[in-house]
């Protein structure tokens, strides 16, 4: 048995000394400690502009290091772009929520990335692995926790509050295209007078205004970062800024779009127009379960306020006339009085479903939830080039 162990170390080692080359040194993974459990190519999805980034993944027993290929033909292959421990890691599949394949979410103190596997039997090697390791090493942390307790009485702790781990643990950021207003003062964003920013505490996406504050992150060894107004707050306490806006009456509209979308009885893309307009308009629109007759209109899925909302009762379905010249396919309208409102859907399916509610809707009659509808710009795009 002692040979075996020998061995089982041996081995061990050699495949820490081969990736210890790879990363050209940069990383001390050269260790009895440590044992390398699963490396790869992966593809990274960015928060900025959701392209995806090719990247490499090293997954240790006790650290997932995040690396960027070296473009050279010997010697170093890869750099070290972040470092994530396993103690605190989360993981969850991504696929639904982004509405993106293959996709699943890494979160950890001193980051979180959005990773993208190339294929599905990747995808679930790589959950399978992370998730392993994370049990294996919860496990041995209870292990260790219960030998103390054999030894002293456990310590008491309050539970902790919902601000514990700002600060402490890397946030996962709002894609940009996801928002088209601050999440903080909402007013909307322009390219050149009223630029995105991202607050790095919380991972919102805010003007520059409400994130010309500063505070030092523990989660990025203390250094200073640019940070919301809240967060700020947050982190220093009211003495650390005073905030001179009056309060002020909350708008009805004051409903962030991917809150309201999680409890919905639709939600999706559409593009719309209303009679007389120039030109169509693209826009995500649900209609909540709390609010079974009222559509909203958001700007985009993550908004924090909707730009319009439209009471349905009293709405009428119908096709749009061959006078309208709608040149958009799968169209539906709905009229009352002198508005009506044209809508063109991505699919004939999509199409229907909306047909169905609206058309309730606007006799007063709630719908029962079916699975919210959730289609992605990257979906949009797609059916639009196809």
């Amino acid at each position: 048995s002692s040979l075996l162990f020998l061995y089982s170390l041996q081995e061990r080692m050699h495949k820490l000394l081969k990736v210890y080359e790879l990363l050209g040194g940069e990383e001390d993974i050269v260790s009895p400690t440590n044992e390398l459990i699963k490396e790869g190519s992966i593809l990274k999805l960015s928060a900025k502009s959701g392209m995806t980034q090719d990247r490499y993944l090293i997954l240790f027993n006790d650290r997932l290091l995040y690396c960027v290929p070296k473009l050279r033909l010997i010697g170093q292959k890869f750099s070290v772009r972040a470092r994530i421990d396993v103690d605190g890691m989360e993981l969850k599949d991504s696929s639904s929520s982004l509405n993106l394949p293959r996709t699943f979410l890494v979160r950890g103190k001193q980051r979180s990335l959005e990773l993208q596997a190339r294929t599905d039997e990747d995808k679930k090697d790589w959950i399978q692995a992370i998730q392993a390791t994370i049990t294996r090493h919860e496990q041995t942390l209870e292990t260790c926790r219960l030998i103390n307790l054999s030894h002293k009485e456990e310590d008491q702790t309050p539970p902790s509050s919902p601000n514990t781990d700002l600060g402490k643990r890397a946030p996962t950021p709002i894609r940009e295209k996801e928002v088209t207003m601050c999440m903080r003062c909402q007013e909307p964003f322009h390219s050149i007078t009223k630029r995105r920013h991202h607050c790095k505490a919380c991972g919102h996406v805010v003007c520059g205004k409400c994130s010309e504050f500063r505070a030092r992150l523990s989660y990025d060894n203390n250094r200073t970062n640019r940070v919301c107004i809240e967060c700020f707050t947050a982190l220093h306490g009211s003495s650390g800024y005073q905030q001179q806006t009056p309060q002020r009456r909350r708008s009805i509209l004051e409903k962030q779009a991917s809150v309201v979308a999680e409890n919905s009885i639709i939600c999706s893309f559409l593009h719309y127009m209303e009679k007389g307009g120039k030109s169509w308009q693209k826009a995500w629109f649900v209609i909540p379960e709390n609010e079974p007759l009222v559509l909203y209109i958001y700007g985009a899925p993550q908004d924090v306020k909707a730009q319009r909302s439209i009471p349905l009762i009293g709405f009428e379905l119908g096709a749009p006339d061959t006078s309208d010249r709608v040149e958009r396919r799968h169209t539906f309208k709905i009229s009352q009085s002198h508005l009506s409102l044209y809508f063109s859907a991505e699919t004939e399916e999509l199409q229907r479903r909306w047909a169905a509610i609206l058309g309730q809707a606007g006799r007063g009659l709630e719908c029962l939830p079916p699975h919210c509808i959730l289609e992605t710009e990257e979906e949009c795009q797609a059916s639009e080039t196809a």
